[in-house]
């Protein structure tokens, strides 16, 4: 099974220059920089190695100088050999590192001048050789594309709101698809598109793509329950016959992993619950190691629990 831990170097996912800052953002202000501490993210690799976990998600974005669009890299972005050292370490370690930069119009700040062109045939061509490049840096067979959140309610802080509607979202999830099958990744996306148009979601989101509903706060199922679609997603989702890694997290309860491969365990089909991600939504600095190393560290508490075997 699949035990993923994520990792940010990247944190031009939320606020642009000219956001009004709403309070659940870790990001105080705008900042050209990424401000990725090197020797916590390093840190953060060893400790996750000595909990078993088998996978790392790495949130690029314009963490790293890419030869195909340099223009978007943040002024503090790493080398692509400085990456390639990582990724050794990562593997070496028995982990497989995985890319992620998110193509959801609400997390595409890193993109910088093209995000205001989606919905264009240039746009999809620079997503494209972005995808090409890293994949082959990292060579898994997975590669996380996000698209999560794309509504107006999340953007409604940002200097500019771009939410794309039907025949736009999907053609551009497709060719989005397609690039990652011919670099030989399996696309991953969260699912929370389901959440808000599942009529939609069922009639174009392909089996081939990986799933990760998420939800981060204590397991309420009774129908009244204000997040009870959000949970009932997980068994919708196996009902029709999708691949999902769950995704949990400390963000709103620190009982949330536990809870989660709990309910997921008694819940889905055991051939298509591929594994878990928790994901700590902090920066990669001195100031969150903790609470990055607390997060690691309560999946894999539930692990014990509830996959001893996998141990």
């Amino acid at each position: 099974m699949i035990f993923s831990y994520f990792l940010q170097i990247s944190n031009h996912m939320w606020l642009d220059r000219d956001s009004i800052t709403p309070g659940w953002v870790v990001q105080e202000k705008w900042d050209e920089n990424n401000n990725t501490d090197e020797e916590v993210f390093d840190r953060l690799v060893d400790f996750i190695a000595d909990r078993k976990y088998n996978m790392l998600i790495i949130d690029v974005g314009d963490g790293v100088k890419l030869d195909s669009h340099p223009e978007i890299a943040a002024p503090d972005a790493w080398s692509k050999e400085k990456l390639a050292k990582k990724l050794e370490y990562i593997r070496g370690k028995g982990i497989e590192p995985v890319p992620k930069m998110n193509f959801s119009c609400c997390h595409n700040t890193w993109q910088k001048k093209w995000r205001f062109m989606t919905g264009t045939p240039e746009h999809i061509a620079f997503c494209k050789d972005l995808i090409r490049e890293v994949s082959s840096l990292f060579g898994s067979k997975y590669f996380h594309l996000g698209l999560d959140e794309e509504t107006y309610e999340h953007q409604k802080y940002n200097g500019v709101a771009i939410v794309r509607n039907e025949k736009v979202f999907w053609h551009d999830c497709y060719e989005l698809f397609d690039c990652c099958l011919e670099c030989g990744a399996r696309p991953w996306v969260f699912s929370d598109y389901y959440w808000h148009h599942p009529d939609l979601f069922v009639k174009y989101m392909p089996k081939t793509v990986l799933q990760s509903n998420w939800y981060y706060g204590t397991f309420d199922t009774r129908p009244e329950a204000p997040r009870y679609n959000t949970i009932m997603t997980y068994n919708r989702l196996d009902e029709l016959g999708y691949d999902q890694v769950p995704v949990c997290s400390t963000w709103s309860s620190t009982s949330n992993a536990k809870q989660t491969l709990a309910y997921c365990k008694e819940n889905l089909s055991a051939g298509r619950l591929l594994g878990f991600m928790t994901i700590p939504w902090r920066n990669t600095t001195a100031t969150e190691y903790y609470t990055l190393m607390s997060d690691a560290d309560r999946l894999y508490t539930a692990r014990k629990l509830h996959y001893p075997e996998t141990l």
